[in-house]
């Protein structure tokens, strides 16, 4: 009837407004009731870090394997991370130094590709956490723009959103065969492992002639890495950096960068003594800890280190 009807649209416009008042302090008491967690510095730093980040004109975020920990990726920290993630390979003796090599592509293929072949697989997979959201959402709203460069081989940035020419990625990517003197996507490659001894089956990927092939990723000892792909990549990103104003204020985040390959902490360094308006924001769960300018070198800007994994982190910084 017109009056049940009546009554209907009354009681959904008083629920509108009860959630509209409603949902602010919920969100407040939402906030409030993650933060009680952590120590009163630990929230300092963090409102720091998110100020930093809210109010900068350009941002570069630096990204180790630490960033995919939350996706559910390991990090191969250490034997023993590496050898929980492979045990076959622990059997066998092999590190991840050992296996990742280019002569296995020649003295065992089949081990060779088992090995990255799983990786391959793995990283497809893998979906990238809310903290890829939470890094994307912030770096649209630079009017300096902003660049990725990580040390990982996984492209899980390109598959968060990010645009591939804002991305550098130092080592390679898996997602590429160096094949027939040239790079080709590995969209249709399909590699199978037996997960009992991380051996791949026939057939392997191979060149016109034969001969195996394998994935575009710098490896230990390697002399034969395709560096064509991640040199146009980096003149992206030089191109991007020299032209960046100096009164810009740029942030340096770096997240999940570990110090046994320590190419992004040197890139973090690199940056911030050649951009002088910059601040630094470190996301290290084992090893935060952060050098804050001198003044003789010349940085205008802040050093935070925050003792936290990626997604928590970024989680944190967002509540502020």
């Amino acid at each position: 009837s017109t009056q049940s009807t009546g009554r209907f649209l009354t009681l959904a416009m008083i629920s509108s407004k009860i959630r509209h008042r409603v949902a602010p302090r919920l969100k407040r008491l939402n906030v409030f009731t993650r933060t009680l967690a952590y120590s009163a510095e630990t929230l300092k730093l963090a409102k720091e870090a998110a100020s930093l980040l809210n109010t900068s004109e350009s941002l570069l975020i630096l990204a180790g394997a630490g960033i995919g920990v939350d996706s559910g990726l390991p990090d191969f920290r250490g034997n023993e991370g590496f050898w929980k993630a492979y045990p076959p390979l622990q059997r066998l003796g092999i590190s991840f130094q050992e296996i990742a090599n280019p002569g296995w592509f020649k003295r065992d293929p089949t081990l060779a590709w088992g090995f990255y072949g799983h990786r391959l697989n793995l990283y497809r997979n893998t979906v990238p956490h809310r903290g890829f959201n939470i890094l994307l959402d912030l770096a649209k709203k630079k009017p300096e723009g902003y660049f990725v460069v990580t040390s990982n081989v996984d492209g899980q940035f390109q598959k968060a959103g990010f645009p591939e020419d804002r991305v550098v990625e130092v080592h390679g990517s898996i997602h590429f065969l160096q094949k027939d003197g040239e790079l080709v996507p590995a969209t249709d490659l399909n590699v199978e492992v037996d997960l009992e001894t991380i051996r791949a089956k026939e057939p392997l990927p191979r060149d016109r002639n034969g001969e195996v092939v394998r994935p575009n990723i710098l490896m230990f000892g390697d002399y034969y890495w395709d560096p064509s792909r991640t040199s146009k990549q980096e003149q992206n990103f030089d191109f991007w950096l020299t032209k960046l104003p100096s009164s810009s204020h740029l942030v340096v985040l770096e997240i999940g960068a570990g110090t046994a390959v320590a190419t992004i902490r040197h890139m973090s360094r690199e940056v911030l003594l050649q951009h002088l308006n910059s601040s630094f924001i470190r996301l290290n769960r084992r090893d935060p800890e952060v050098q804050h300018p001198r003044p003789w070198d010349g940085r205008k800007g802040k050093s935070i280190g925050l003792g936290l994994g990626a997604l928590e982190g970024l989680e944190l910084i967002a509540q502020f």
